[in-house]
């Protein structure tokens, strides 16, 4: 896909309430502030369309850190007002790709090739990282028994060392400066 090329993009995965869109606001803001044009996606991974005013929360969330275009997509609903019966991550990104954005984060989607960074809460969501590919690290909530895995695994509370990290990562894979 000629996006991939375009920018850089960053899945960010876990399950329900382990910290994604606070990570996505930490990753938005130090690239905003590093003068980048960031865009961010957000699925929220429901079969019915969430009540509006949640999806817009969470858009709300990324443009306050800094992304200069956000989307929602779930439950056949996308939140720029446009309806559609299904709404892939494919066909966002080449929706994005005329904002003509320098980073793209993405909240969801664990099932896409996209570099990931996956977060767990604790031992049960171990699981994720066998159910998820291309995972550039992992991001855990207290001390885990994970062996022989070939990322990074950092904790919770070291946010400058992963996010970091996590930009050097796509700086280094793009050849370009995050």
């Amino acid at each position: 896909m000629a996006l991939e090329r375009y920018c850089p993009i960053l899945q960010v995965v876990g399950y329900q309430n382990s910290g994604k869109t606070t990570l996505m606001e930490k990753l938005i803001t130090k690239s905003a502030d590093q003068g980048l044009h960031v865009a961010s996606i957000k699925h929220h991974g429901h079969q019915v369309a969430q009540k509006n005013e949640i999806r817009v929360k969470d858009s709300q969330r990324h443009q306050q850190a800094g992304a200069t275009i956000t989307a929602v997509e779930g439950g056949g609903s996308l939140q720029i007002h446009s309806k559609n019966q299904s709404w892939s991550l494919e066909k966002l990104l080449k929706l994005y790709e005329h904002f003509s954005p320098d980073l793209i984060f993405v909240e969801g989607y664990k099932k896409e090739q996209y570099p990931k960074v996956v977060l767990l809460r604790g031992e049960k969501d171990v699981v994720l990282l066998h159910e998820v590919t291309n995972i550039l690290c992992a991001i855990t909530w207290k001390p885990l028994s994970v062996t022989e895995v070939e990322f990074p695994i950092f904790d919770l509370e070291d946010s400058s060392s992963y996010v970091e990290f996590i930009l050097q990562k796509l700086s280094d894979e793009y050849e370009t400066s995050i």
